[in-house]
């Protein structure tokens, strides 16, 4: 298990967590640097973060802990498409923008339990699983602290559709840079 790993999802979920769970600390930062310079250092806390994923999980050793059914991929590339759907689904101006209160936290949560399907190594566990948690969470974290949710006006049609062309172009890309670093999504190799 990588120790790099471990520290950037505690940061991820930290940075992301400390406007909501101690907002004392998040007027403090505000009142001493400014807002836009404290939302830049959270914004680099992010990034930082993100990169010690990146770094932390690509050099885990390969520690199983269980083994993924055999059609497991099919089903992950199924729930990909809709996890990247719902990732911008919130800057969607369609219909479908209306049907989920927080769209790109129930993608990651769709993302997670997509890749928890294929993955059952520790590091998976602990990125996957971390990111799913902190998504999860947040859900209701958000919920409790704004209420009673007021649905956006539905838009036209034609922005579900630019919606869905830019997700199928997303999900291409993503194919591809999974492709590249050699875990092909639509063979047997699904790590």
């Amino acid at each position: 298990m990588s120790l790099l790993l471990v520290l950037g999802v505690f940061l991820w979920i930290d940075a992301h967590w400390v406007k909501r769970l101690v907002p004392s600390v998040r007027a403090a930062m505000d009142r001493r640097m400014g807002a836009g310079p404290a939302r830049g250092l959270i914004a680099g806390l992010v990034i930082v973060s993100l990169v010690m994923m990146v770094v932390g999980y690509r050099g885990s050793e390969i520690i199983p802990v269980y083994t993924p059914f055999s059609w497991a991929g099919h089903l992950n590339n199924l729930l990909m498409i809709f996890a990247v759907m719902c990732m911008g689904m919130g800057s969607s101006k369609g219909r479908m923008r209306t049907w989920f209160r927080h769209p790109m936290l129930t993608g990651v949560v769709v993302w997670a339990i997509a890749h928890l399907l294929v993955n059952g190594d520790v590091a998976s566990i602990i990125l996957f699983g971390g990111m799913g948690f902190w998504a999860f969470t947040s859900r209701i974290i958000i919920n409790r602290s704004e209420g009673v949710w007021k649905k956006p006006e539905a838009g036209p049609v034609s922005s579900d559709i630019k919606l869905l062309v830019i997700s199928a172009v997303v999900f291409v890309v993503i194919v591809g840079i999974h492709i590249w670093l050699g875990y092909n999504p639509f063979t047997k190799n699904y790590a």
